[in-house]
């Protein structure tokens, strides 16, 4: 729905353009084929718009800053950096509009430049046959110029929408033209004419060769892989993760970069399948009641020593989400599986290990702040995600109740993920130590298989203090695969007071550490080539495998992610489609959530009662609704028929577990 909402308002744009689009068909008619006099403040917008864009150039150099010009119906482009680049002073801009800041500021720091220098040819130079705009990035667009693409991207959406509108009116001009009318910045920054002199080539000959030239000199194929937007780690603070760093970077062609855009691959933002944008709540509802301060310790300071799960907690303490739901947290950063199966595809499984591994430590920084428990779910209650914008799909339940499992399954693009979690815990008064026990398995389509365990949690402070939690241990990412990794969360201490730390490698099969991995689980995660445990990694080139995205800037006392605000979501068509096992339906979270506290006490007391039945149905024989043991594995496996009853809407094997206390579930 939002996909076709979104090219109704491309096609309004069309629309609006085509009295534009009109009249500069008339300007242009008027005018000899060859009189391209220098711009005036007076020309229409398709005739002279000029400024900085992003162009891919291919999966190993990834987004880089062109100068663009678009003039009388022709779109051309110039290098802005190396020993190629144009230098742009506001003469030359003179009657243009200009779009971006980032243009104005490329403009003003030349202002001094001698004028001699100013004069370059362009890469390249296109006649624009179609415009598209994308609907899951509102800065990037596409333009098609015959059997080449242009994919491009703005400094802003309104940008965006500024190009969009000279394009299409550009378009509109040339194909209403008879001739092809090359274009001029002005006197001072004009296309050599000499080709077109010369005896016995003609005009579109040289347009070829200048087209092949800069073909040559601007995209290198994708078979020859590096790394794009390269990165580095200083003691100090770490560097701006701009799309592109213009104070860093020459423009070489051969300059290896790793990829690195905000934590998001620009190879994964080439991605030719753009997943549909679907609207998603930004924020929680406001509280309907005041809520009342109550301690902690004077509710568990009678259960030192006992198994948490088994002491009944007021609503109070807990966030609203259940555990099933947190399982899905840690695909928040799933984006980094599909750049590892990409990587994998193209015979690359270095990178599809230093992804996965980036990955699996991205799963904890959701932790960092998180003050309040999730819910503890019934028997049999399950949680699905449906997310289409993410590429996912994710089904989870509640399959034992003592010991508490919990059992995933989720479906990506290119790969698929499942597992087990079994929660040991061990309270000792001023903390709680939780021991997950489990394997999480990653099994991509190229039949390349992944393996791991959670490290040990901890939570500080439940008497005195801030509460905080920490995440240490060893992790071992083991596989079939060519390549293994450890990696290390390290234990805060007194003597190293900086916390948070991950510090681990990358061993072939011999095996021989081929990288080091570094970073904090609650902020970025980097790599570096070869053995560096010796070095001083602060002081060494670093790569950018993953960045923690910005904090919602609609904070509760919660501290949800962005994603987790989602995740609790319930609309009315969703809940037509839900089985009545689903977390979202349950009672006593959806109050929490409102801010209804009196009434969502009442009903976790009400469901806890229910709760204690757990033990017996499982000694009666119950069994998970969609997950199952298979002959000689130790792991729940998803069996399948989640989505084809979501499907027919058949949830007759589910029944309403939040109902009132019965015998059976």
């Amino acid at each position: 729905m939002h996909l076709l909402c979104c090219n109704q308002k491309i096609m309004h744009l069309l629309c609006c353009v085509t009295a534009v689009a009109d009249k500069n068909t008339a300007a242009v008619r008027r005018r000899p084929p060859h009189a391209a006099a220098p711009m005036n403040e007076s020309d229409n917008l398709g005739n002279g718009i000029c400024g900085i864009l992003y162009k891919w150039v291919n999966f190993g150099k990834g987004w880089r800053p062109r100068w663009f010009v678009l003039h009388d119906g022709v779109l051309s482009y110039y290098k802005i950096h190396g020993h190629k680049k144009i230098v742009i002073n506001l003469e030359m801009v003179k009657g243009f509009n200009v779009i971006g800041k980032k243009s104005f500021r490329f403009i003003n720091s030349s202002k001094s430049t001698p004028y001699k220098s100013l004069g370059r040819k362009p890469l390249r130079q296109i006649q624009v046959s179609s415009v598209m705009g994308s609907c899951s990035d509102e800065r990037r667009f596409l333009i098609n110029a015959g059997k080449k693409k242009l994919h491009l991207r703005a400094e802003t959406k309104e940008d965006r929408l500024t190009w969009l509108e000279g394009l299409v009116a550009a378009k509109k001009s040339y194909l209403t033209n008879d001739f092809v009318h090359m274009p001029r910045m002005n006197t001072n920054c004009k296309v050599a004419t000499q080709e077109s002199k010369m005896k016995g080539r003609n005009a579109s000959g040289s347009y070829e060769e200048q087209y092949r030239q800069a073909e040559t000199e601007d995209d290198v194929h994708t078979d020859n892989l590096f790394f794009d937007a390269k990165d580095f780690l200083s003691s100090s603070s770490l560097r701006s993760t701009e799309p592109y760093d213009e104070s860093s970077s020459s423009d070489s062609e051969n300059e290896e970069v790793h990829p690195s855009e905000d934590g998001l691959s620009s190879f994964m933002r080439f991605v030719e399948c753009d997943y549909p944008y679907i609207k998603r709540r930004e924020k929680l509802p406001n509280p309907v009641e005041e809520e009342k301060g109550v301690s902690l310790w004077s509710m568990i300071k009678d259960n030192i020593g006992k198994d948490l799960t088994r002491v009944c907690l007021p609503v109070y303490f807990n966030e609203p989400l259940s555990s099933l739901q947190k399982c899905f947290e840690d695909f928040e950063y799933s984006y980094l599986l599909d750049q590892a199966y990409e990587w994998g595809k193209t015979g690359n499984s270095f990178m599809r290990m230093l992804n996965v591994a980036a990955f699996a430590v991205s799963g904890y920084a959701c932790t960092d702040g998180r003050r309040f428990k999730p819910f503890n779910p019934l028997l049999g209650e399950t949680y699905e995600a449906n997310y289409p914008d993410k590429g996912l799909r994710f089904i989870s339940e509640k399959v034992s109740h003592h010991p508490l499992t919990l059992a995933c399954h989720c479906e990506g693009r290119g790969w698929k993920m499942w597992g087990d979690t079994t929660l040991k815990n061990k309270f000792w008064g001023p903390s709680i130590q939780l021991d997950p026990v489990g394997v999480l398995n990653l099994e991509f389509d190229d039949g390349e298989v992944f393996r791991w365990s959670k490290v040990t949690t901890s939570i500080y402070n439940l008497i005195l203090g801030k509460l905080y939690c920490e995440h240490y241990g060893m992790m071992h990412i083991e596989g079939n695969g060519d390549y293994s990794c450890k990696l290390k969360f390290k234990k805060q201490s007194i003597m190293n007071r900086n916390p948070h730390q991950v510090h681990g490698v990358v061993q072939d099969r011999s095996p021989k550490t081929v990288a080091t991995v570094f970073g904090k689980w609650d902020e970025s995660l980097y790599y570096c080539n070869g053995d560096s445990s010796s070095m001083d990694l602060g002081q060494d080139k670093a790569y950018l495998l993953w960045k923690r995205r910005k904090s919602s800037e609609f904070q509760t006392k919660y501290n949800f992610t962005r994603f987790a605000i989602t995740l609790n979501e319930l609309s009315p068509d969703l809940e037509e489609k839900l089985p009545p096992t689903d977390s979202r339906l349950r009672p006593d979270q959806r109050y929490l959530e409102n801010g209804e506290y009196e009434i969502a006490n009442s009903e976790k007391l009400r469901l806890e009662k229910r709760q204690r039945q757990a033990s017996k149905m499982q000694e009666r024989g119950w069994k998970p609704r969609w997950f199952t043991k298979t002959k000689g594995s130790d792991t729940y496996q998803y069996k399948g028929g989640y989505w084809e009853a979501r499907e027919t809407g058949k949830w007759e094997s589910c029944p309403y577990i939040f109902g009132e206390v019965s015998d059976e579930i």
